[in-house]
């Protein structure tokens, strides 16, 4: 599904998995690790991770608690950037 707004997403702290493929589409990568999970979306000129954990306590829905964002050849970029870049390419 497109996205169809254009809130500020500096930080997608908070964000579930559904809510994550919801916004950007079904991701590149998903990758489980103990209670943690990553997704990996690719933009035009980017490549953006997702961290999820549950809650403090280990219970609860996994939520977004950190994102990297770098371009093809590795370097770090700007994570708002590589998140307008994927929204754009996804309305498209």
């Amino acid at each position: 599904m497109a996205p169809t707004d254009d809130h500020d997403h500096r930080t997608l702290n908070g964000m579930t998995v559904g809510e994550l493929i919801e916004h950007f589409g079904k991701p590149r990568l998903q990758i489980v690790e103990g209670v943690g999970t990553k997704l990996q979306f690719m933009g035009p000129a980017c490549v953006l991770d997702a961290y999820l954990y549950p809650p403090g306590n280990g219970g609860g829905t996994p939520r977004v608690t950190e994102i990297d964002a770098r371009n093809f050849q590795g370097a770090d970029v700007a994570a708002q950037g590589c998140v307008q870049a994927i929204e754009q390419s996804k309305r498209r």
